[in-house]
């Protein structure tokens, strides 16, 4: 009854709250313009919805650890306890609501964080250990330390970048805080359930103002300091789990901001952008992009943070299941994030591809490398196009065209295998399929040894299903000047072939003429 209490109250004074505030503000004139297309407002908006957030969550706590010191219950209120949290917390609500009315550099909130995730620390919420690393055995401060800020800058920042939608961040918080409840009821933990049922409440009451569509913003001051609290609780909360489980449970229960702030980073460190500069490319951008409006996007978003909390429940009461947990989160996170279709990633997917190609793309390379060579050698178009076919086909080129400068005046059977086109050019394929309009085409030009124009070569494929496992740069410089050379010697041969032919037939005729005459 003392949690749902607390619940309900805090709901009923951010509530009371949220609407003071926002009355207070737009009547001072303490408003958030839409002034960047990051924003998906289009008019202006109160951004202090952490003040009541806040002060809400502090009275709720505050009564609790005074009733329960009058009734002189044992209750997990400790007053040294409470300030190694609140404390911490209350440099972060601090530093939001500075920058909400000045715009503070990202340098100065990171250092400012650093200070308060320090502070966590030292009054005794850290990372201790991290389970199978190190035999299971607590870590030296020089680990734990570093981890520990690390964790609170993650989820802190989180928060903050997924505030992008009306009632996305608040919503979503409302989900983990509850998560967080459950989880403290099961290990148990009277301190952080108390505060995390205390923030789900305050939530809840501001939400009700800030769902679609929204008449107050968390601002910094709520979002940092909703994004701390859930760090710091899910750090307390976990620490009687045992060893692996109680760093998993904490980052699949906050796995939807996670995952959104490690795709933002590494979208922007892939396309070689700065990583504190904000864009318009977060998972609710990209769901708002895709046709969903933005109720159904927050909703679906809503949706995503519940199986991920119930993902960590399910972590927490069956701990052997840990690796089947967190490959079904893994592969619903791959199927989920290829649906966004995110052009850094498809593209580094293509280079990780063309890694675990590269032993077929040295074989392709190696081939035309001994192609080259035995143009080199070749004076016959049958010899060549064999050459060209014994080549190309295993790398996925189905035909060759080439099309001579100028009239050639061969017949069609002097150019076996080949045949013409009906624009002069000659083809040879080695496809079944009727060589028709070529989805995919590589022209080279092909020079004689007096550095004049032969023509042209033409490498065709009839199909884009499989990429070329080749550096085309292979095919432009010893390889064409091998080719150039052989088509130039063939065709010379053709020409005296041809010249010997009209010798022939004029001493035919000759003769004819004489027997005749005779």
């Amino acid at each position: 009854m003392a949690y749902l209490g607390a619940f309900l109250l805090c709901m009923c004074l951010s509530m009371v709250g949220t609407w003071c505030v926002r009355k207070v503000a737009k009547a001072r004139g303490w408003i958030h313009e839409p002034g960047s297309e990051r924003h998906v407002h289009t008019i202006a908006v109160p951004r202090l919805g952490g003040v009541a957030i806040y002060f809400s969550f502090m009275t709720v706590v505050i009564l609790g650890m005074v009733i329960s010191g009058l009734l002189g219950r044992g209750t997990p209120l400790h007053a040294r306890a409470m300030a190694g949290l609140l404390g911490p917390a209350l440099i972060i609500f601090l530093l939001g609501l500075y920058d909400d009315a000045y715009s503070l550099n990202a340098k100065w909130k990171f250092a400012v964080e650093i200070v308060a995730a320090v502070g966590l620390y030292a009054g005794g919420y850290g990372i201790h250990n991290l389970g199978l690393v190190h035999g299971g055995r607590v870590l030296g401060w020089e680990y734990c330390l570093p981890l520990t800020v690390l964790w609170v800058l993650l989820i802190t920042n989180a928060f903050n970048l997924i505030d992008g939608l009306d009632g996305l961040a608040a919503g979503s918080a409302v989900f983990s805080a509850l998560v967080v409840f459950v989880m403290s009821l099961i290990v148990p933990n009277g301190l952080v359930a108390f505060l995390a049922i205390a923030l789900a409440g305050a939530t809840l009451g501001f939400l009700r103002f800030n769902f679609h569509p929204a008449s107050i913003f968390l601002g910094d001051s709520g979002s940092l300091f909703i994004g701390f609290m859930l760090a710091a609780l899910g750090l307390a909360g976990s620490q009687k789990a045992p060893t692996i489980v109680a760093i998993a449970i904490p980052v699949v229960s906050l796995g939807f901001p996670i995952l959104d702030v490690v795709l933002a980073v590494a979208r922007r460190f892939v396309a070689r952008k700065p990583l504190f500069d904000g864009d318009k490319s977060h998972i609710h951008h990209k769901l708002v992009r895709r046709g969903l409006s933005q109720r159904d996007a927050v909703l679906t978003l809503y949706a995503v943070t519940a199986g991920f909390g119930f993902m960590s429940l399910i972590l927490l009461q069956q701990r052997r299941a840990i690796a089947l947990v967190l490959a079904v989160v893994g592969i619903g996170i791959f199927l989920g994030v290829q649906q966004l279709r995110y052009q850094e990633f498809a593209e580094l997917l293509s280079v990780l591809q063309r890694v675990s190609r590269r032993r077929q793309v040295l074989a392709n390379h190696v081939a035309i490398r001994v192609a080259a060579e035995k143009l080199g050698e070749c004076e016959e178009l049958g010899q060549m196009c064999q050459i060209l076919k014994n080549t190309l086909e295993p790398i996925g080129f189905d035909a060759v065209r080439f099309q001579k400068c100028g009239k050639n005046g061969y017949s069609s059977s002097t150019i076996q295998p080949m045949s013409y086109l009906p624009d002069g050019a000659w083809l040879y394929s080695w496809c079944e399929r009727e060589i028709a309009e070529a989805p995919w085409e590589l022209k080279l030009e092909l020079m004689n040894g007096g550095a004049s124009r032969w023509g042209y070569l033409s490498l065709i494929r009839m199909s884009n299903q499989n990429p070329v496992a080749l550096d085309l740069n292979m095919l432009t410089a010893e390889f064409r000047c091998a080719l150039s050379g052989a088509i130039e010697r063939a065709t010379a041969r053709l020409e005296e072939e041809k010249t010997s032919e009209h010798g022939r037939n004029e001493k035919t005729r000759s003769i004819a003429a004489g027997t005749m005459a005779d």
